[in-house]
């Protein structure tokens, strides 16, 4: 009944996941598919490849954070 919906209205996808400020993850509130932006900027389904790929990018874009704010801190 959930792909029913989703096949003749379309999927209705939210913001799951937050990887960066470009990519995020997203998922259909009906019938619960998994989507991300890929590198070309591109709505593909979330693989387990792309799910190890964001939490990597993820992990990364955090250090990067974290550091320029400590950098950012230190001026003062």
């Amino acid at each position: 009944m959930k792909h029913l919906y989703c096949s003749l209205f379309g999927h209705d996808y939210q913001v799951s996941r937050l990887v960066t400020y470009h990519v995020k993850e997203y998922k259909c509130k009906h019938c619960k598919s998994e989507m991300t932006i890929d590198g070309h900027g591109k709505f593909i389904p979330l693989t387990p490849k792309y799910k190890e790929i964001n939490s990597v990018l993820s992990r990364v874009h955090n250090k990067r954070l974290e550091k320029s704010q400590k950098l950012f801190m230190v001026d003062y």
